[in-house]
């Protein structure tokens, strides 16, 4: 057994995440906002609805998204 491995492997599970987005503890997934411009401008979207462009909100609407009320933050 490697113990660079190994040493590596222990660190990971006791790490707390550094990113709230993906949870990532050594560095962010591949699919993370932070990296990924799709996934940010996705997030950015379900964070503030003004941020949607009128072509992605017409689209969404011909799939049959239904647009309602915000829900609340939990606190």
């Amino acid at each position: 057994m490697n113990n660079t491995n190994s040493a590596y492997n222990s660190k990971q599970r006791n790490a707390q995440p550094t990113c709230a987005l993906c949870e990532g503890v050594l560095e962010h997934e591949s699919w993370c906002a932070i990296r990924d411009p799709g996934a940010s401008y996705a997030y950015q979207i379900v964070v503030d609805e003004s941020k949607i462009t009128p072509g992605d909100s017409l689209i969404l609407h011909s799939l049959g998204v239904a647009w309602g009320d915000p829900i609340p933050a939990a606190h």
